[in-house]
């Protein structure tokens, strides 16, 4: 036998005990996050097809019969199409799309301002950092009520108008349609400006001064930099901190529902108070499942989205 052959022979051996190490390993991690997965089926896909299940009837608590009877009340898509032509639906879904368009990029802007003026040392860094988290950290329930208060006819932000203009200002903030949603937009900017500042700095921070500082020797100033450098290098940061706030404010509930109640009339009713009005109020739950599913669908493509740009841009980036 040539010394070939034996060469051969030895790293197939090599080979097929490479396999089955890897298979080994393979069938020990299968059966060491066999627990997990098992949870993950109970807590995600199990819920999820029950929801399904139950959007493709008219089943609501009131009927006295089990969920898993709900096929008693089968009724196929029409909840899917009632959907379609439900207005109220639609006006929520397109309040929520408004304080979505409206705050997120204002939150953006205030964050990326604020996150390139703490990227250098000044005398009071740290102070000024705590205060300006502070908002992030009240619970939003408490925020709903606390600007609730500012707003009301003869509370403080009628005492700053009146002593700004010079004359006595009255203004019914969260009893005009088109007010009331820019009181919540404001508590919105408010309380989660601090959170779109924490991701931005964190991406600021991690852009190489190396490359901006050679900028700077060729003689490009700060804008240019910025536009040129920073943005680019923080563009996967940019789409995280825009997709997390896109689907947090998608789903705008606590703040909103304590400052108005999806008032006055409907005015400020966004997608989430109105499910929440059909499942306490209203208690056809058939008709929820549809919505939420729908709901479900819309936020999963918007993260769908964002994966596919975070890829692209770190594609880019290397």
């Amino acid at each position: 036998m040539s010394v070939a052959t034996v060469s051969q022979t030895a790293m197939a051996g090599q080979d097929t005990t490479a396999r089955a190490g890897r298979d080994e390993s393979a069938r020990l991690g299968f059966r060491l996050t066999l627990p997990a997965q098992i949870l993950v089926l109970f807590i995600a896909v199990f819920p999820l097809l029950m929801q399904l299940y139950i959007s493709l009837t008219d089943w609501s608590p009131l009927s006295g019969r089990n969920w898993w009877m709900a096929w008693e009340s089968w009724n196929s898509f029409y909840n899917y199409y009632d959907l379609m032509q439900d207005n109220r639906f639609w006006g929520a879904l397109w309040r929520t799309f408004v304080v979505m368009i409206v705050c997120v990029p204002v939150e953006f802007l205030l964050g990326l301002g604020l996150a390139t003026l703490f990227a250098d040392d000044f005398r009071g860094k740290r102070v000024f950092y705590s205060i300006l988290l502070m908002p992030m950290m009240v619970v939003p329930a408490v925020a709903g009520y606390m600007f609730f208060m500012l707003f009301q006819s003869g509370g403080p932000v009628n005492d700053v108008l009146s002593t700004l203009l010079g004359t006595r200002v009255a203004i019914a903030w969260l009893s005009d349609p088109t007010l009331a949603l820019v009181a919540v937009m404001i508590a919105d900017i408010w309380q989660w400006t601090p959170l779109m500042f924490l991701i931005l700095l964190a991406g600021l921070v991690g852009v190489p001064q190396d490359q901006v500082r050679a900028a700077t020797l060729l003689g490009a100033g700060p804008w240019q930099r910025f536009v040129t450098i920073v943005i680019p290098k923080m563009k996967t940061i940019i789409i995280i901190a825009l997709a997390i706030r896109v689907i947090e404010n998608f789903k705008i509930f606590d703040t909103l529902y304590i400052m108005t109640g999806g008032g006055p009339g409907v005015a400020t009713e966004t997608i989430s108070v109105y499910i929440y009005k059909l499942t306490t109020q209203d208690l056809i739950w058939g008709y929820v499942a549809a919505i939420a599913l729908a709901i479900l669908l819309v936020l999963s493509v918007v993260t769908i989205w964002a994966m596919k740009r975070m890829a692209a841009a770190r594609e880019v980036q290397a």
